[in-house]
């Protein structure tokens, strides 16, 4: 039989969400706090909380995944190790958390977008490339993510592609590990190509101050649009962009590929041609090559024989000319990855339902998030650089596997949300960790990489 296990009250102080320290160190590193607080573009009355103070509370509690104002009332009662934390004067309450975020808006947000660039630059142990016949680049991989508000009120949500109410913000994330580097909230029914163009340059410009190395843009049909091809020459920025077919016909492009592709080994009743071609379906000349995959199906899967045969065709504007066809395709299906980042900002950071009715409080919010998405990412990377050079066996990990990233989610788990003792002893804070927990070894190497990295 199980002995019975009772609540005992005890006099220690306890810290619930010990990996908040990991983030205000983070913070510590950038010019974050100096920045914010001599910002003086906004005036407010409640003089007793810094902007810093009230926008590291809110990323304070984005890093643990309460995005929510009223989250910060569970602190304020004992914000003594929240305070510690993140650098506090003092635990700000939800109304001035909502009044202060109302008043800044879009104000603050180049501040964080500069900042949040400088802190990958600076604290992320690599920017891993992908290697290609061409040489190693840099992905840089830009999408839209619609961000479900259904049966709300809030300004801005509108009928999104995705048949929900909402916003479709676009996001710009950089190496394989998917660093946010930067984002836009917009109206959910805004085309996914309006405002592109600007969102691109101004990314190019945030990525030249992380890394000079060459990078590789990738886009997807919705921003079909000879707008959106970077000058190559100036900015080193080469891409492969899905085309949108618009009204081109399948059984032209079937001529070509009978014609210029080179067929690929495929069941039977299917054939699949892939290849490369310098001018249009109507002989009109191109200013990039556009690279082909056509499929033919005369049997489908299941052995039915088609009356029709069905077709179809992908192809891609690529600015890498020597780059072969079959590598282009699999390099642009590798930006699928990006669809996990989306997932590990809207669900393992819980920010796609935005906590303010008004616009630009969101997305002050969201700008918010894209810095503790970093924070937590890098925190993360460092945790695996670290098992790996210590042979630290991470527990449910598969020391088989090579793993390029921690998800968001595992680091809150493990590390954000690691319970310790607050200890002042000496003039001295100090946390103290149970000898049962199996991840205290990986946080202090964590906490030693991120204090010893140079401000």
């Amino acid at each position: 039989m199980r002995p019975a296990i009772r609540i005992k009250d005890t006099i220690d102080r306890l810290a619930s969400h010990s990996g908040i320290v990991h983030v205000g160190t983070l913070l510590e590193k950038t010019d974050l706090k100096s920045r914010l607080d001599n910002f003086d573009g906004v005036h407010f009355e409640q003089r007793q909380f810094s902007h810093s103070d009230v926008l590291f509370s809110m990323i304070g509690l984005l890093s643990i995944a309460k995005p929510d104002y009223d989250a910060i009332e569970l602190f304020r009662p004992k914000a003594e190790f929240f305070n510690l934390a993140l650098g506090l004067s003092g635990c700000p309450s939800a109304v001035t958390l909502r009044q202060r975020i109302d008043l800044l808006g879009h104000s603050v947000e180049p501040i964080l977008t500069e900042e949040s660039a400088k802190l990958v630059k600076t604290m992320a142990p690599a920017l891993t490339p992908i290697e290609t016949g061409c040489g190693p680049f840099v992905p840089l991989d830009i999408d839209v993510s619609p961000f479900d508000n259904s049966k709300t009120q809030k300004e801005g949500v509108s009928r999104t592609y995705k048949g929900c109410d909402g916003y479709a913000p676009i996001f710009a994330y950089l190496g394989a590990e998917g660093y946010l580097v930067n984002l836009q909230l917009r109206n959910g029914s805004q085309h996914c190509q309006n405002g592109t163009p600007d969102f691109i340059a101004q990314t190019i410009r945030y990525v030249r101050q992380i890394t000079p190395a060459p990078v590789l843009m990738r886009l997807d049909s919705g921003n079909d649009s000879q707008d959106n091809f970077p000058d190559v020459q100036r900015d080193s920025v080469d891409f492969i962009i899905k085309r949108n077919l618009r009204r081109e016909s399948p059984t032209a492009w079937l001529d070509v590929a009978r014609r210029c592709g080179q067929p690929v080994a495929a069941r039977k009743g299917k054939r699949v041609w892939i290849g490369k071609t310098t001018v249009g379906i109507n002989g009109q000349p191109l200013p990039y090559p556009i690279v082909f995959k056509v499929i033919e199906r005369i049997i489908d899967k299941k052995g039915q024989q088609l009356v029709f045969p069905e077709i179809e065709v992908e192809t891609y504007w690529c600015s890498l000319v020597e780059m072969p066809a079959p590598e282009v395709i699999d390099l642009y299906h590798d930006h699928g990855t990006s669809e996990q980042y989306h997932s590990e900002l809207k669900t393992d950071m819980d920010i796609e339902r935005l906590p303010s009715g008004h616009f630009a409080s969101n997305s002050l919010v969201l700008h918010l998030a894209m810095i503790t998405y970093n924070a937590l990412r890098i925190i993360g990377q460092h945790g695996l650089e670290e098992a790996r050079r210590k042979g630290i066996k991470l527990p449910g990990s598969r020391s088989s596997k090579h793993v390029e990233r921690r998800r968001i989610r595992t680091v809150i788990q493990d590390l954000m949300y690691m319970a310790g003792r607050l200890i002042y002893r000496g003039r001295q804070w100090y946390i103290g960790f149970g000898c049962l927990n199996p991840f205290v070894e990986l946080w202090r190497c964590i906490d030693t990489r991120l204090r010893g990295a140079p401000a």
